[in-house]
């Protein structure tokens, strides 16, 4: 047991010995294998060396041989690209010297016709300038490319005019009446284009415009562009004018033929002249007094005043036709001027027109001024249809002329402040000649019925019924204590009722004066009492009573009242024949009583008194006048009735009276016969 236990440990480490030792052998075996691979490696790397050595100096001999060449091709490259530029520059260059040579024919030619083609020319010519300029300033070639351009330019100009001139044409009278008329039948009224000049035409002169404001350094075609179309504007106003004088008084129509719908009369639309017609008045009445009274009193004929219409309608139309046509060339100047030369060039392309305007203007005031001076008032009323329309069409008048000088917006403010001026002042001056018009006898009617006074105030004041706004606003402008602003409708009304209100004031007192100079008073009381009831019929017939009653309430009230007692007054004319049918003086007697000598006579008396009377009076109011119908039936039946009723009574107290041999010589009138002379009063045709 013990020799088996000490032998296993020995072959143990045998065993691990002899593993130990192959383990050994093979990591040997293994190193020297790797010493070969090491070395084999090493000769490949000094191989690879070698070859990379060799081939980096073949390449840095090519790299010495190849640099050269290629610096030498770029050198040659870049004399090439040098060349080839020197000739181009070389050809640019002649072509300048070329350039007079090659322009000649089209630039002595003109632009007509061939506006692109001269430009493009002048183009060439001026790029030639600008080199000499640059690189050759003392070349004479400057000087031959310098003459060409200006003579360029010349015909540029010239050719602006030329286009102008022959394109430019007064606006057709028919055409400008379209534009500014307006059709009340239209919601939405069709705008009336202007064209001044055909489209081509206007290209042509926006182009040639365009090339001398950027390239002539040239602002004398703006001068030339205002004078010509100014002129052109003026020509269409006084075109418009000379179409009222030769047309209005024939035909009245003023408008296109191809507008069949209905106008107007004006652009604002004016009352005509007419007489006051108050009914129940005779016919005669009407023609005596209204157009005598212009003729005699005013020196108006009446052939004038048809004259003097159209020109009232001509200068209003004028004054429209400024406004539409001055916009219409702004517009156009628009798209031909450069923006910041606009205002001023359309400011001076007005000034002819409008200065032509303002001096007619000037002369209706003129006009209307030594008018007054001679009393002749009613010539003033030409001022109010123009007043108004100004005053009308002042905002827009005011938006067209936005920008100009202040010198010219204020033109229209000034002939309106004038015009206002010289209205009020004749207003005034009216009234005052209503109240001191003399006492003249030869004046006087003698029938007792309108004076032509009361008929000419009448008129006058209906006249300026049709412009009462203007009338009134033309009072409130000479109050020195309100500012414009401080007009108001209302108040403006209360003036023209405070105005009217005096007048007719004046003209009561003037009447009751004037009536002084009869010397019968029945007759001063018909004459009041005609003139009288003539301004009442005219005020309730007209609108003039509800312009009175803003400051006079009662005033229909007094007129009715004064006539009231002028009729009153003229009844007691009848006095001194009902006086002898009266009781007074009449004998008592008792019936089958033989009356005294003494007793006959008062009854004779009586009789003979009140025929006397009768035959007198009858036979002088017979031929005075009480024009309207229902006054005159009235007087004659209130006084038929008092004077028969009268007579009945005394002839009834006398039916059983013996007082003469001869009855018929004393009883010559039965009642119905006094009633038949009393009803031919007032009536001078029979």
């Amino acid at each position: 047991m013990g020799i088996t236990s000490k032998m296993i440990p020995t072959e143990d480490a045998s065993a691990r010995k002899r593993e130990i030792e192959e383990k050994l052998k093979q990591e040997q075996e293994t190193l020297s294998f790797i010493r070969e691979n090491l070395e084999k490696s090493d000769q490949l790397t000094k191989g690879m060396v070698s070859i990379l050595s060799s081939f980096e100096s073949r390449l840095m001999q090519l790299e010495n041989s190849i640099i050269p060449v290629h610096k030498q091709t770029e050198n040659l490259q870049r004399l090439q690209e040098n060349v080839d530029k020197t000739l181009s520059c070389m050809d640019h260059v002649i072509s300048y010297y070329h350039v007079a040579k090659d322009t000649d024919r089209i630039i002595r030619e003109g632009p007509t016709g061939r506006l692109d083609e001269y430009l493009a020319c002048i183009a060439k010519i001026q790029k030639a300038v600008e080199y000499f300029q640059d690189n050759n300033p003392d070349s004479p070639e400057l000087n031959t490319v310098k003459a060409r351009f200006e003579k360029g330019k010349e015909l540029l100009e010239a050719e602006f005019r030329s286009l102008l001139t022959r394109y430019s044409k007064p606006v057709p009278p028919i055409l400008i009446l379209d534009a500014i008329t307006v059709d009340d039948e239209l919601e939405v009224q069709e705008e009336v284009v202007l064209e001044h000049l055909p489209e081509a035409v206007l290209q042509d002169i926006i182009c040639i415009a365009g090339w001398l404001v950027e390239y002539g350094r040239n602002q004398d075609f703006m001068n030339v562009y205002f004078q010509i179309r100014s002129n052109q504007l003026d020509r269409s106003i006084k075109g418009l004018k000379d179409h009222f004088r030769k047309n209005s008084a024939s035909s009245g129509i003023l408008y296109s033929p191809a507008i069949q719908t209905k106008r107007k009369d004006t652009p604002t639309k004016k009352a005509p002249k007419r007489p006051v017609y108050i009914p129940g008045y005779d016919h005669d009445l009407r023609v005596k007094h209204h157009s005598d009274a212009l003729t005699e009193k005013h020196g108006a004929a009446t052939g004038k005043d048809d004259v003097l219409d159209i020109e009232i309608d001509s200068y209003i139309h004028c004054i429209s036709a400024f406004v539409k046509l001055a916009q219409s060339e702004y517009t156009l100047l628009t798209e031909i001027i450069p923006e910041h030369h606009q205002k001023k060039t359309f400011d001076s392309l007005i000034q002819e027109a409008l200065d032509n305007l303002m001096l007619e203007g000037d002369n209706i005031v003129s006009a209307a001024r030594r008018a007054i001076m001679r009393h002749d008032y009613s010539a003033v009323l030409t001022i109010f249809p123009i007043l108004r329309h100004l005053k009308m069409n002042k905002s827009e008048f005011d938006t067209t002329l936005q920008g100009t000088a202040a010198s010219t917006k204020n033109k229209l403010p000034t002939l309106i402040t004038s015009m206002e001026t010289i209205g009020a002042k004749a207003l005034e001056e009216f009234a005052d000649s209503i109240k001191n018009d003399p006492d003249k006898e030869y004046n006087m009617p003698k029938d007792g019925t309108v004076h032509e006074l009361t008929s000419n105030a009448i008129l006058f004041l209906q006249q300026l019924l049709d412009f009462h706004e203007t009338a009134g606003a033309m009072l409130a402008s000479q109050e020195p204590s309100l500012s414009a602003n401080s007009y108001t409708s209302d108040f403006n009304k209360r003036l023209l009722s405070s105005y009217i209100c005096k007048v007719l004031g004046n003209l009561q007192l003037n009447l009751l004066s004037k009536s002084k100079v009869y010397e019968d008073s029945a007759l001063s009381a018909i004459f009041l009492h005609n003139n009288y009831n003539y301004i009442l019929k005219s005020l309730e017939k007209s609108e003039l009573i509800q312009l009175v009653t803003v400051t006079q309430k009662t005033a229909e009230s007094s007129y009715k009242e004064l006539i009231e007692q002028q009729i009153q007054m003229y009844q007691r004319s009848w006095l001194k024949v009902t006086e002898h049918l009266t009781d007074r003086n009449m004998p008592v007697f008792q019936p089958g009583t033989k009356l005294k000598d003494k007793e006959r006579q008062v009854i004779k008396d009586k009789f003979k008194g009140f025929n006397d009377g009768l035959e007198e009076l009858c036979k002088i109011q017979k031929g005075w006048a009480i024009p309207d119908k229902e006054q005159r039936d009235f007087i004659r039946q209130a006084q038929k009735k008092v004077v028969s009723d009268a007579y009945r009574a005394f002839l009834q107290r006398c039916a059983n009276i013996s007082f003469t041999k001869n009855p018929e010589k004393y009883h010559k009138y039965r009642p119905e016969e006094v009633e038949e002379m009393i009803e031919k009063l007032f009536d001078t045709s029979a």
